[in-house]
């Protein structure tokens, strides 16, 4: 079982940035691949970015390439998204997620473990 304790997030005016934590702890193997996702309101939950814990190969949405940027800790266990050059359309929950075959995937299906959540609201 893995647990993911997200942080980071609030409000920031477009144009902005923001940095989300995901701390893992519990039976995390390093052929995972750590997961964002995020949600707005009235829509399907999207894929945003991933990383392979073990080889570091990274995923982006088209969405957020060049301004995005996901990234690891490994002495800590966590797993970082940080947003620069922030939209109103990229106001939304965003989730960290673990997907325990490393197979880094874009679909939310293939994610076994989920973080709580936390909101980003950007402003125009």
């Amino acid at each position: 079982q893995v647990q993911l304790v997200q942080s980071g997030g609030g409000l920031v005016q477009a144009g902005g940035s923001l940095r989300l934590s995901c701390a893992a702890s519990g039976r995390a193997y390093s052929w995972y691949t750590m997961g964002w996702f995020r949600q707005a309101p009235g829509k399907e939950r999207e894929f945003v970015a991933a990383i392979r814990w073990s080889t570091g190969t990274l995923w982006y949405a088209d969405s957020v390439k060049g301004r995005f940027a996901i990234s690891k800790d490994n002495a800590k266990n966590t797993v970082y998204l940080q947003m620069n050059s922030l939209k109103p359309e990229d106001t939304a929950v965003y989730y960290c997620a673990a997907d325990k075959r490393g197979a880094g995937s874009m679909k939310s299906d293939d994610y076994d473990y989920w973080g709580q959540g936390t909101q980003v609201t950007v402003s125009s």
